[in-house]
């Protein structure tokens, strides 16, 4: 089965996307992404997948992927059960890291890193340990302060000796067939102009269908229509927001990502999240209060 192409979404002004996500979710499924990515489960035990590689997970797993790589996670759960925070997650492009590096030469010390990363790395319950509370206040901060936060967490995981690399040497993924899939294409142009207005007949010629035919392609695809995707893709954007900077407006958000109205992003962030953005924001910081009184 060919695996499809997750949208990975990082603000204007930044650099990497770091946030969380419960489940079950819209990533959860079997994906890839050009984007580096590093990947701790918070709760629930299930089953991974990276490239050909198939294993157990449990929380403080701790994994990181390189470009392109096919990954799931799929966690054991009842039906109808919903876990609020399942996985905590840092993507950047390829692109950021390889200009740093060649900007700084001190950099070049991460590249065993990623060239291992690139099968999958899984790291050991003392590196996931360290990292935790690292990657916790990276979600949340921002600015310098964001950015030595990153490379704290790469310069750990560069050093740590205690890993296993996962997928095959022989496994490789043909981009070539999946990124000339009509679909994908069509993804790729709606990751990068997701707060615009981008209509459905133009996604369609964009890749040469009728409107019909790339409609029911679309929702075979993804599992939803074109606005609804779009909208659960804003959605999630906002709440990686609202948790990076708790003094932002809601309002000001809602337009940030796309939403012509405030009413309007309220209405669809409540049917797809079940609460409020407000109400989300403070669950969230009660959360974060209980953790560190523990």
């Amino acid at each position: 089965m060919q695996p499809d192409l997750e949208l990975v979404h990082i603000r204007k002004g930044e650099s990497f996307a770091a946030w969380m996500h419960g489940y079950p979710f819209r990533t959860v499924r079997w994906h890839y992404h050009p984007e580096y990515e590093i990947h701790l489960v918070n709760a629930t035990s299930g089953t991974f997948y990276i490239g050909d590689h198939v294993g157990a997970f449990a929380p403080g797993q701790l994994i990181m992927t390189g470009p392109n790589l096919p990954q799931n996670w799929i966690s054991d759960i009842q039906p109808g059960e919903i876990v609020p925070l399942r996985s905590l997650v840092i993507q950047f492009p390829e692109a950021f890291i390889e200009d740093a590096c060649a900007a700084m030469p001190e950099m070049e010390a991460l590249r065993p890193l990623l060239d291992r990363s690139r099968r999958g790395i899984l790291f050991d319950d003392a590196t996931s340990a360290r990292i935790r509370p690292l990657v916790e206040r990276l979600i949340e901060a921002q600015g310098i302060r964001r950015l030595a936060l990153f490379w704290e967490i790469l310069d750990i995981l560069a050093e740590a000796r205690d890993y296993e690399v996962l997928a095959s040497l022989s496994f490789e993924l043909d981009l070539s067939k999946i990124n000339d899939s009509g679909i994908n294409r069509a993804l790729t142009y709606l990751r990068e102009h997701l707060t615009e207005q981008i209509e459905e007949a133009e996604l369609a010629a964009m890749v040469g269908q009728s409107q019909s035919a790339f409609s029911r392609a679309f929702k075979r695809h993804t599992g939803t229509t074109l606005v609804r995707y779009r909208n659960q893709l804003r959605v999630d954007l906002a709440c990686q927001m609202l948790l990076a900077d708790p003094g932002s407006k809601v309002a000001e958000i809602c337009y940030e990502v796309g939403f012509s109205n405030l009413s309007n992003f309220n209405r669809h962030f409540l049917k797809l999240k079940g609460i409020s953005p407000s109400q989300f924001r403070a669950t969230f910081a009660a959360q974060k209060a209980a953790v560190i009184a523990d």
